[in-house]
């Protein structure tokens, strides 16, 4: 299956270093090779860079390695296909309007004989039963809320609504952010790391790197870093109960109450 990675922080941030890590696995120390694509959040406005090649093979990669994007909210992917050609259209992660804002949502896992019902307003452009999920989340959200964005508890409460009905088709982790709000759902694999004062070093496990945050951060800063599996080596990361749906806000994971 796929892997994710998320960033979520209180202050602009680049994810070149774990970035580094987690595209190590897509065709190099791992066999995620069926495209990957990350998106970046500044202020209301999104940047993705996508490619159907794997991310070891792919000068788009090479790119955002090089160069430092400063974002508080940031969702990357590494595809290894299960339902849908690799395409771009099948790429992840996939982005929507919502309530005047840009939607950015990837997934790993997989829906078998997953089918939208009717759908007034978003349809998927390929043919993934992840996009197939990220339009019918936004289309219950739309349903339930037509013309603004509610307050967060009544918000989450449909998404775990929708959530849970969906994951009973398959294996569901996703990430899902607004670039205001910013949510991880585990199914089955999800872990997350925090950092903040005192800041250390970390070592990455794909990649014999090592940066030490103490250099480049203020005391006040924080930083939540979500994955799949543990990009570092020399860190404590905190597993994700499967079916435990958590929101972070600058860099902070506040547990949602079944």
């Amino acid at each position: 299956m796929c892997q994710l990675l998320g960033m979520n922080c209180n202050v602009p941030t680049d994810i070149c270093f774990s970035f580094e890590g987690f595209s190590a696995r897509g065709g190099k120390t791992d066999d995620h090779k069926d495209g990957w694509g990350i998106a970046f959040f500044e202020g209301k406005g999104c940047r993705i860079f996508m490619d159907a090649k794997s991310s070891v093979n792919s000068q788009i990669a090479d790119f955002v390695k090089r160069y430092p994007i400063h974002s508080t909210h940031a969702i990357a992917h590494i595809r290894k296909a299960t339902q849908g050609e690799i395409v771009l259209e099948n790429t992840h992660p996939f982005r929507r309007e919502l309530w005047g804002r840009y939607w950015v949502f990837a997934h790993n896992g997989d829906l078998k004989d997953f089918n939208l019902p009717f759908m007034d307003f978003y349809e998927p452009v390929g043919n993934t039963d992840s996009e197939k999920a990220f339009c019918l989340i936004l289309e219950s959200l739309r349903q339930q809320f037509p013309m603004v964005k509610p307050p967060l508890e009544p918000l989450l409460t449909i998404l775990k609504k929708i959530t849970n009905k969906i994951a009973k088709q398959g294996i569901f982790n996703y990430l899902l952010t607004d670039g205001e709000h910013f949510f991880a759902y585990s199914s089955s694999k999800l872990c997350y790391i925090v950092r903040q004062a005192p800041f250390a070093a970390a070592h990455l496990i794909d990649e014999d790197v090592t940066v030490d945050f103490s250099e480049l951060t203020r005391p006040s800063d924080r930083v939540a870093v979500i994955a799949t599996t543990p990009l570092t080596d020399n860190e404590v990361w905190t597993q994700i109960k499967p079916g435990e749906l958590l929101t972070f806000h600058e860099g902070v994971p506040i547990k949602v109450s079944n």
